[in-house]
């Protein structure tokens, strides 16, 4: 067996100068990968949904190929200098252009797994490879211990670590998002690598090689600084591929991206995206609030509660009715309120509903909100409406659990009733029959139903799953008197609940914050 001995290195500066310089490179380069690797889990989140799940293929696929890439650098440790400077640059090249390509592929592609996939595996594979070469390195400064030297190395690496995942979400992406973030990493990256080496060990290059590195480095540097000043024009540009040409407010705030297109007169009707997901339609929008809300008023609703629908489209459906007293309405981001209150498309579509005496609006999440009591401290409810994101593994996993339901229950006033979006029962049928389930686990009984619109040929366009609950055996009927309901009718609703009851699954189980059956 032959052993790898580092030869001493011929440095610039006192050996423990030049140890507290690669510690400090770990340092950075350390920060710099957990960027890349939380960006990715970020990005696909946001752009594929999932949150549990992206972040499993990322964290699973990058770790694996840490372990590969630090196998490949053995075959480096020659010349580890050049190998690390190699390495930094394409890793610098790769993280900081991740966030970009990933986007890209999916607003023109549509489809961004693949891409996450191949960049999860490169980083790793460049970030496995840093620790063997820096690890040669730092025993060419000064031979120690290879224990202490391993201590040294990872300590340096995992301070790092924590320095770049606190840099992250409370820095890189409030002050600079996703794009640019990763690009400035990239920059960081490439910078500390080359300055390391050119500096360093400088005597171990060859002219050639130096200026080689020189050269990779400043075209590394060079590409990003031209994508940092791109990213303005590619993001309008993916947002239109994603979005339509006619995309009028285009904002990202603390919760969410929201994008407003459509709805200014120009014939194409107002749509509102959520994070890149279709929550408004306009042409079909008034099929769903109406199912979602006309059902659950069948009975006393002078006092109604509205889970999230801060766009107040199902507000607007509740003030048609004029014996309805006041409406409450809980929602997270205060940017969609905004926008419900003061966009004309929006605002025209809520037909103006937050300038009603009647309602109140509560900026909070509607878990905390709940939880704490003020909800029961400004209860009972006759109704409660549920207007919520589809549910899935992502942060409004709780919002559909068996504790936000018991929460629920305990603000309805006696004979109230609850209206829940269940998500696409076609679709996603297990999963809506999940929250079906959940709902009567917290002694609530239901009646299911769905809201369907076809196209001209009869084939379904969208079906979204609805679910009515009471504590009392309830039944899916309409109020009366009603105002006029251009899709909605009590033989219709009937229709419907008959439509989902013949899809049912049965043997769902509830789903719990400490076990989220919401994968599939």
């Amino acid at each position: 067996m032959v052993l790898h001995r580092p030869v001493p290195a011929r440095l610039p500066v006192p050996a423990g100068l030049g140890r507290l310089a690669v510690l400090t490179t770990v340092f950075i380069c350390a920060a710099c990968g957990l960027v890349y690797e939380l960006e990715l889990v970020a990005l696909a989140s946001y752009l594929l949904g999932d949150s549990v799940t992206q972040a499993s293929v990322v964290l699973s696929v990058m770790v694996f190929a840490m372990g590969v890439g630090s196998l490949l650098a053995k075959r480096l440790r020659a010349r580890a200098a050049l190998g690390f400077a190699a390495v930094e640059a394409v890793l610098a090249l790769t993280g900081g252009l991740s966030a970009m390509a990933l986007y890209a592929c999916f607003a023109w592609y549509g489809q961004a797994r693949l891409a996450m996939v191949a960049f999860s595996l490169t980083i790793g594979v460049l970030i496995g490879a840093e620790v063997p070469l820096l690890m040669t390195l730092i025993q060419r400064i000064r031979r120690q211990d290879a224990g202490c030297a391993v201590a040294d190395l990872f300590a340096a690496d995992y301070v790092g670590a924590l320095v770049g995942g606190l840099a992250f979400p409370f820095l890189l992406l409030p002050a600079l998002g996703q794009l640019t973030g990763a690009l400035v990493t990239g920059a960081v990256n490439a910078v500390a690598g080359g300055a390391l080496v050119l500096w360093l060990f400088r005597r171990d290059l060859s002219p050639r090689a130096r200026w080689a590195l020189l050269t990779a480095n400043g075209l590394v540097l060079v590409v990003l600084a031209v994508c940092s000043v791109l990213t303005g024009p590619f993001e309008r540009a993916a947002r239109r591929a994603v979005y339509g040409t006619d995309v009028r407010v285009a904002v990202r705030s603390e919760v969410q991206e929201v994008v407003l297109a459509g709805g200014d007169g120009g014939g194409r009707p107002l749509s509102l995206f959520l994070d890149g997901r279709l929550r408004v339609s306009g042409d079909v929008e008034s099929r769903y609030h109406e199912a979602l809300v006309h059902p659950a008023l069948a009975g006393e609703h002078r006092r109604v509660l509205v889970l999230g629908g801060g766009d107040g489209l199902a507000v607007r459906e509740m003030l048609r009715y004029p014996d309805v007293r006041s409406v409450t309405v809980v929602e997270l981001d205060p940017e969609v309120l905004r926008l419900a209150r003061t966009d004309p498309g929006l605002a025209g579509l809520n037909r103006r509903a937050y300038r009603d005496p009647r309602v109140r609006v509560v900026t909070a999440d509607a878990f905390d909100w709940l939880r704490d009591g003020r909800g029961a401290a400004a209860g009972p409810y006759d109704v409660v409406i549920s207007d919520l994101p589809d549910p899935g593994l992502t942060p409004s996993t709780k919002l559909y659990s068996q504790e936000f339901y018991g929460l629920v229950a305990r603000v309805l006033a006696p004979g109230g009733r609850i209206a829940v979006h269940g998500g696409d029962l076609d679709a996603r049928p297990h999963v809506f029959w999940t929250v079906e389930a959940t709902l009567r686990s917290v002694g609530l009984c239901t009646a299911p139903y769905r809201a369907a619109v076809t196209q001209e040929r009869g084939a379904p366009e969208r079906d979204w799953g609805l679910v009515l609950a009471a504590r009392e055996p309830v039944r899916l009927a309409l109020a009366v008197p009603r105002p006029p309901l251009p899709s909605l009718t009590p033989e219709t609703l009937r229709a419907e609940g008959l439509a989902a009851e013949r899809r049912k699954e049965t043997g769902a189980l509830p789903s719990t914050l400490m076990h989220p059956r919401y994968a599939g």
